[in-house]
């Protein structure tokens, strides 16, 4: 929880819309991962703070979803239906603190979180 150097709100603020844009998720299938997408995609030349925080929103996002589609064939073993609830309700978590310390200038690293992205 290091606080990076002096970030621009305009910085932050995108650091923060790349990690709440995975809320598409409600909106329509994969918009966890197409909406840090956009953000990041749009301005990770521009902004350095947000081409970091992107990175991280994307590799948690997909990630997230691989533990999701294993939980689903889970289901067939019944533990599925709880790994889907658990791994819901700990990703809109994750969301949240990673949005908040992005708009405060501070590193997160998501926990559990595949590097895909470097």
């Amino acid at each position: 929880m290091t606080e990076t150097k002096s970030l621009t709100g305009d910085e932050k603020t995108w650091g923060m819309l790349c990690h709440l844009a995975a809320l598409a998720m409600f909106i329509f299938p994969l918009g966890n991962i197409v909406g840090p997408l956009i953000i990041w995609a749009i301005k990770k030349e521009e902004l350095p703070w947000v081409d970091k925080q992107g990175k991280e929103a994307m590799n948690f996002q997909i990630s997230w979803t691989i533990y999701m589609f294993i939980s689903a064939v889970l289901i067939l073993l019944i533990i599925g239906i709880f790994l889907l609830i658990a791994l819901g309700i700990i990703n809109i978590i994750f969301i949240i603190i990673a949005s908040i310390r992005a708009n405060n200038g501070e590193e997160f690293n998501y926990p559990l979180s595949i590097q895909f992205i470097k």
